[in-house]
């Protein structure tokens, strides 16, 4: 129900395949996710992880019948297991993504709700069309906004618009996304699948450490004050620095042509 391989330009390909279920995550898709995102991180073969749904659907979230929900009405159900099951689940797969120190990309090519819209989110470059939508439904089901929503949206789109997402239910449609700060770009349907896989490749012929220590630096900006922040970035450009990519890079400056880059 996942598929995943590494092609010859040093893009993984993380497809999820459930087609008929409009790729809704079963507990072993969940577990899978996080485990090839953790191979993407060790392998050095793999500069950049394009993320995308099977079918007509990106992913309708968690089925419900792998969740601990479903069990709420039982008789000696324990809310303890609520939290630990988001703990090594849902919550897992949103940090392994938004802590990958290799560049990412979501090609959303159908609906995205709830837990799958994060998914997406997570990434460092969302790519949509005109008839993806992203829908969140916890309110709905009388649900607390999870797998990292409450972090993540209001860091991408305001505080305001996320809570009339989680609260109201307000979606998101193809361009609008764009507008909004959900995604990077809106292309035409029968365009994503290329367009995504150019953008991926593009990035993963890119400078691999310097690349991830500036999505580091990116990503903890909203936590970290202007002087921590000013010290990350000189560490992180001494670590940089010690890459034979800046190697590379200067030489290509002058040379006037393009450099050759081995994420090392």
């Amino acid at each position: 129900m996942i598929r995943y391989d590494v092609g010859d330009d040093h893009v993984a390909r993380l497809t999820l395949d459930r087609p008929e279920a409009k790729n809704a995550l079963t507990i072993e898709m969940r577990d899978e996710i996080v485990a090839r995102v953790q191979a993407a991180r060790a392998d050095a073969a793999v500069r950049a992880l394009l993320i995308t749904g099977a079918g007509d659907a990106f992913c309708a979230g968690m089925d419900l019948s792998a969740s601990t929900m479903s069990k709420a009405a039982e008789p000696g159900f324990e809310t303890r297991s609520t939290a630990e099951a988001l703990r090594v689940g849902v919550q897992r797969f949103i940090q392994e993504l938004w802590e990958l120190d290799k560049p990412t990309v979501a090609a959303v090519n159908g609906a995205a709700v709830g837990p799958g819209a994060h998914l997406a989110l997570a990434c460092d470059f969302v790519l949509v069309h005109d008839d993806t939508r992203f829908l969140w439904t916890f309110a709905r089901w009388g649900l607390v906004v999870d797998a990292g929503g409450a972090y993540l949206l209001p860091r991408l789109v305001g505080l305001p618009r996320a809570k009339a997402m989680v609260m109201l239910g307000d979606g998101a449609r193809g361009a609008e996304a764009v507008d909004l700060g959900l995604a990077y770009r809106c292309v035409a349907k029968d365009e994503l699948g290329a367009v995504a896989t150019d953008l991926a490749a593009r990035l993963a012929a890119g400078p691999t450490r310097s690349l991830g220590l500036s999505k580091r630096l990116l990503n903890m900006s909203f936590e970290t004050s202007l002087e921590r922040s000013l010290e990350l970035e000189g560490a992180y450009q001494s670590l940089a620095a010690t890459s034979t990519d800046l190697v590379e890079g200067m030489a290509a400056f002058r040379d006037r042509r393009d450099p050759n880059y081995t994420g090392r």
